[in-house]
């Protein structure tokens, strides 16, 4: 697991989209090998972390119903 990846599932307060969109990039990051993607290689990077993102979302807001 990334360190610098928080626990998004919290009792005292649900994760702001900042939150999951950083955990989102940090994910992308481990798995990629980036920190910056090339130029070549940033559309798919970000729709990645697009795609990490929402389904985040959807987990989280799946869990607390």
């Amino acid at each position: 697991m990334c360190r610098s990846i928080k626990t998004l599932r919290r009792k005292d307060s649900p994760a702001t989209p900042r939150e999951i969109e950083e955990a989102a990039l940090q994910f992308v990051r481990k798995v990629s090998g980036y920190r910056v993607p090339s130029k070549r290689n940033a559309e798919p990077f970000n729709a990645a972390v697009d795609q990490i993102s929402a389904a985040s979302r959807r987990l989280l807001i799946a869990l607390e119903s």
